[in-house]
């Protein structure tokens, strides 16, 4: 009964999950159904908004322009069929939260297993009912992309938050078993596993940061040429409000091109260009205003910003080095073999992750120039892995320091300074100080004396003397 009402959560979160993203594509597009199309179509409403969201899950759209149209627009024949694969990772991400919550809070519950399978099983089905009632004649995608990909948009989200979550808070499972046989590994290669699963986050969140960081930059810059060729467009009210929201979209896409750009390869808008810091090389690029973001030209100073990567692999290398001091605190040094295994896990396991967004994040835009959008997988992935090895290997390989202890003398070391003669004024002698008369060591002795030779010359007190007395007497 325990396990059915975990599996009934997971469904309602895949639900919940799918419903939500295709509600945030069905608003804006019914505006735009109701406000900017004279006749609208309302049998084209939701075959648009799927293939939408289908697009966000990194589907292939493959797009076919009817004869009429490319007889009113001019468009040759050659370009009426082509395939849109550039992602807007903006509902790819949203997906991907809603399953993580899921998969931690089914590992919570001890049925992670359970969860993780019936939410990514849920969502597939989902994926499957919105292609298979979303076909049309311009718009067509493959049936096992259309079902498979938004799966895995689901399920290794909802598996990694499974994991991080039994792995933490030991949810007496599969995953916890698993720990206790790490935990049995002799010395520091019990931590390996979990150390370098935090220096892989640590790494890949501020690499993310690096590049939000730089496209905010790119924003202040070249703000006004963004600007531009949005008062070129002569959009409507309408149109520009639709058009930001798609850019916005995009936003995750824009990001890992920013990170590409700072790593070193770039990327590329069309085939045969670049953008990198080495060079610029643009030829006619589409008027999308977020394109006005490109710079024109690339100075060699630019170069320096690889050193950005490398300072965040030595915070991930500073930051695990530290848990390894903490768990070794006798210790002098550590072993090299586990400081190695954590160098290179760290690194493999970054470059892949960054790799993978830049798979996501690259694709075709359009036809001709357009089917080669974004950055190369390979490139930004030996960037990354070299300069976050540089920087994690100098933290993570260089020796411990000894530690110093300080010993402390004894009370009756020689050790101990002798107080100074100038301040013995103030503290020795008969001398006011601020209206205060302090005796002197001598006279303070004495009188110690003469208590003592006072409390042995008494005569022994009787024990009825200090019987205490009753109410009544």
């Amino acid at each position: 009964m325990y396990r059915l009402l975990v599996a009934l959560l997971a469904a309602v979160d895949a639900l919940v999950a799918a419903a939500v993203g295709i509600t945030v594509i069905l608003a804006p597009l019914t505006l735009l159904w109701v406000f900017g199309i004279g006749d609208p179509d309302w049998g084209s409403l939701w075959p648009a908004a799927a293939s939408v969201w289908q697009l966000g899950h990194a589907v292939p759209l493959a797009i076919t322009l009817p004869d009429t149209y490319l007889a009113a627009t001019g468009i040759p024949t050659d370009a009426a069929s082509f395939t849109i694969s550039l992602a807007p990772l903006a509902f790819g991400v949203f997906t991907a939260i809603f399953a993580a919550r899921s998969g931690r809070r089914a590992a919570r519950a001890g049925a992670s297993v359970t969860g993780v399978v019936v939410g990514a099983l849920v969502f597939a089905a989902l994926a499957a009912g919105i292609a298979l009632t979303s076909t049309t004649s311009i718009i067509s995608v493959g049936l096992w992309p259309a079902i498979g990909f938004p799966a895995l948009f689901y399920l290794v989200p909802s598996l990694l938050g499974a994991l991080v979550a039994g792995w933490t808070d030991y949810d007496a499972g599969i995953i916890d078993r698993a720990r206790e046989r790490v935990e049995a590994f002799p010395g520091i290669w019990s931590l390996v596993p979990g150390l370098a699963a935090r220096g892989t986050a640590i790494v890949v969140m501020g690499l993310i940061g690096l590049g939000a960081t730089a496209l905010v930059v790119a924003v202040i810059v070249r703000g006004s040429e963004m600007l531009s060729l949005y008062q070129a467009g002569n959009f409507d009210a309408i149109g520009a409000v639709i058009f930001a929201l798609a850019q916005l979209a995009y936003l995750p896409t824009l990001v890992i091109w920013a990170l590409a750009f700072v790593a070193g390869p770039g990327f590329a808008v069309g085939t045969g260009t670049a953008v990198s810091p080495a060079g610029t090389q643009l030829g006619a690029v589409p008027g999308i205003p977020v394109l006005g973001l490109l710079p024109e030209t690339s100075s060699s100073w630019l170069l320096l910003l690889a050193l950005l990567p490398v300072a965040v692999g030595a915070f991930a290398g500073w930051a695990v080095r530290s848990r390894v001091v903490a768990a070794t605190p006798n210790a002098t040094s550590e072993p090299v073999g586990p400081m190695l295994a954590l160098t290179a896990a760290i690194t493999v396991l970054s470059a892949s992750v960054i790799a993978l967004g830049a798979t996501l994040a690259s694709g075709a835009l359009g036809p001709g120039r357009l089917v080669e959008v974004g950055p190369a997988p390979g490139a930004i992935a030996v960037a990354v892995g070299v300069e976050v090895a540089l920087g994690c290997g100098i933290l993570l390989l260089s020796p411990r320091p000894r530690s110093r202890v300080r010993s402390i003398p004894d009370a009756d070391d020689a050790q101990w300074p002798e107080r100074p003669a100038e301040v013995a004024p103030f503290w020795r002698d008969n001398v006011p100080f601020d209206g205060a008369t302090f005796t002197p060591d001598s006279a303070r002795a004495e009188s110690v004396a003469e208590s003592d030779q006072d409390a042995a010359d008494s005569p022994p007190r009787d024990a009825d003397e200090t019987k205490p007395l009753s109410p009544l007497d």
